[in-house]
């Protein structure tokens, strides 16, 4: 757990924003889960589109963009700051909780390792991630330090899966929710066909991972609930999936809760305001975030994060 230099923060500060930053549109799906359990939390979010994917970056890239994407939300004084994204939280982390030594951060690597040993019945654990969160072992790292049996961690990466969904290949979970009704000009004729490439790249990357008979997934990456029900289906019932998304919005809530940051506002029918932000392309992030966040994003702006 970080430890802060001021451990009680004012009052005053409690309606602040969150700041929240990934690689992509990946880490909306962080928002959804943190909105749906802190609905009167007001959330700043960044996705740096324009230098999507951060999975095969350097090292030193990705901290130094996730240095850039976190100087340019402390311009909306943050409260606390999530790094929704794998890959910078294989890496940056530790920069990042030195460089705000009196904001709280929050990985998704933690909340998803968790999980995974809470659920795992034969101490077999699936993971899979970018390659540079693979490569970092983090996930093997993290699980075999918190556990107290010994656990096999089988990692996987998969390239292919974060373009495909920035590009908007999801399975039909949302279409589903019946969100597709309000962009009636989308083809979903090809989402169709996509969902069949996605289970096939899906069934490639995942068939070491039935071989070695895991009964947990982790979802190293915030990208991979948009087609997390392919993942179930490749994997079978017998599978477990994680969802660091999910997780993730617990441990938010817990920290606030620590510091006594929770904004608990005096009219229950005032949501948070939810800002989003991108360095690319803010229509084509509006309408697939719009998708996965499950209602319209109304306010999304285009912005230079670099040397902020």
């Amino acid at each position: 757990m970080q430890e802060l230099k001021i451990m009680s923060l004012k009052n005053k500060i409690n309606k602040n924003p969150i700041g929240i930053f990934d690689s992509g549109i990946g880490g909306v799906n962080v928002v959804k889960e943190i909105h749906r359990i802190l609905p009167y939390e007001n959330i700043v979010y960044l996705g740096d589109t324009a230098r999507v994917p951060y999975g095969t970056k350097s090292k030193e890239t990705i901290i130094r963009y996730s240095i850039e994407n976190t100087n340019f939300l402390l311009k909306f004084k943050i409260k606390l700051l999530v790094v929704a994204c794998n890959t910078s939280s294989s890496y940056a982390l530790p920069v990042l909780k030195k460089m705000l030594n009196t904001i709280p951060v929050v990985g998704v690597i933690l909340p998803g390792a968790i999980k995974a040993i809470q659920e795992t019945k034969n101490n077999r654990i699936g993971v899979i991630g970018t390659p540079a969160t693979i490569k970092s072992g983090i996930y093997k790292k993290t699980i075999i330090s918190l556990s107290k049996k010994k656990k096999s961690v089988i990692s996987v990466a998969c390239p292919l899966f974060v373009p495909l969904i920035e590009e908007g290949w999801i399975d039909r979970l949302y279409q589903e929710k019946g969100y597709h009704i309000q962009h009636k000009k989308l083809d979903y004729y090809r989402i169709i066909n996509h969902e069949n490439i996605l289970r096939y790249v899906a069934t490639e990357y995942l068939s070491v991972l039935k071989q070695k008979n895991v009964d947990v997934l982790v979802l190293g990456c915030t990208h991979y609930p948009a087609i997390k029900t392919i993942l179930k289906e490749v994997m079978g019932p017998q599978v477990t999936l994680v969802d660091s998304a999910e997780e993730t919005a617990k441990f938010v809530y817990e920290t606030l809760k620590r510091y006594n940051m929770l904004n608990i506002p005096h009219n229950k029918n005032v949501l948070g305001k939810l800002k989003f932000y991108v360095t690319d392309d803010p229509q084509k992030f509006k309408l697939i975030s719009s998708w996965l966040i499950g209602k319209k994003i109304n306010f999304v702006k285009k912005v230079v994060v670099e040397n902020v």
